[in-house]
């Protein structure tokens, strides 16, 4: 029986309050249930970038999972902040570690919606700060109704990696209020009916993607084909 790759999902994190008097971390359950129902073994990832190396020692891949915060501008350059941006420098710290790790590595990653944001900075891309305040007309990106459920198309470009996982067009769910503006040393293989960017990937590299949307919801029949291919990739 083949063995099922080590796959570490990164965790949000809260402060002391609300949930427990103590500073917490949590997950959604469906991020490790996708990677588990489809042969792979999650294990969840605590905010230790000094520790990153030791983890990515262990690991067979890595999910940089999304949340309700964004990248410090001033990680790509920029100065001002939108007022709509919050921050959580702990997490962004501790993802950008293991991310920058796993590239050098040439380890499969796979990062949603935040994490493929902080992805696209990590390979020299920029991020728009607010949709609606940057881009003339755009869709609604953060939809109301269940993730269960899809919020828009999404054109995948031929002669990416994905479009040969995926085929060209998707279904998928939408909770963000940023998008890649610039890609960076990747390239662009997704984009919304508005051309805002919906994914990138790095074709240098062996497993090197990231997707705008959430596709532990299995919304679409891609969405576990991009999970089938990310572990495919772990195992090789």
């Amino acid at each position: 029986m083949k063995k099922r790759p080590l796959i570490g999902l990164t965790l949000d994190a809260e402060p002391a309050g609300g949930w427990s008097k103590y500073p917490w971390y949590a997950l959604r359950q469906n991020y490790t249930e996708a990677v588990n129902s489809l042969g792979g073994l999650a294990v969840a990832l605590p905010h230790d970038a000094a520790l990153a190396e030791e983890y990515l020692d262990r690991l067979d891949g890595l999910i940089v999972t999304g949340g309700a915060f964004d990248v410090d501008p001033a990680l790509y350059g920029e100065t001002e902040r939108h007022q709509t941006v919050e921050l959580k420098a702990d997490r962004t710290t501790a993802e950008l570690a293991l991310l920058q790790g796993a590239l050098r590595r040439n380890m499969p990653v796979l990062g949603i919606c935040g994490g493929q944001q902080l992805m696209a900075v990590a390979l020299g891309g920029t991020l728009h700060q607010h949709i609606p305040d940057a881009i003339p007309d755009a869709l609604e990106h953060e939809q109301k109704t269940s993730h269960y459920e899809p919020g828009h198309e999404v054109k995948i470009l031929a002669g990416t990696k994905l479009y040969d996982i995926v085929g060209p067009v998707m279904k998928a769910n939408t909770s963000h209020h940023q998008a890649v503006r610039a890609p960076g040393r990747s390239v662009v293989n997704a984009l919304a009916p508005d051309g805002v960017i919906e994914g990138i990937e790095d074709p240098t590299r062996k497993f090197c993607i990231g997707v705008q949307w959430h596709p532990e919801y299995f919304v679409d029949a891609g969405d576990k084909a991009l999970y089938e291919a990310f572990l495919g990739a772990c195992h090789d």
